[in-house]
């Protein structure tokens, strides 16, 4: 079983629509979110808040657990073409195992 780590540089709706289009893929285990597990440390009164790194699309990391490498692939596919029509940023961090 293999575990794709995807970071997505889009919007919250391009993660979910990402998210759907992960969870229609046979072979599939498991689609999780990860990021957001902590609560942001940021106050509204600090010296960074609205500093540009706040402002943008945000950043949003799934897990997605697959049954072997065939369906990584079909993930790596399906996700890259959809992040082309979307217009986001995906990035992959692999474990095999």
């Amino acid at each position: 079983m293999a575990m794709l780590r995807l970071r997505i540089t889009g919007t919250e709706d391009d993660a979910r629509a990402i998210s759907d289009l992960l969870q229609s893929i046979e072979g599939i285990e498991h689609v999780e979110e990860t990021d957001d597990l902590m609560p942001k440390m940021d106050d509204d009164d600090s010296s960074s808040a609205g500093l540009s790194d706040d402002i943008g699309p945000g950043s949003h990391e799934l897990e997605v657990e697959v049954g072997n490498e065939s369906t990584a692939q079909k993930v790596r596919d399906a996700v890259q073409e959809l992040a082309l029509e979307l217009d986001v940023f995906v990035e992959y961090e692999t474990d095999e195992g």
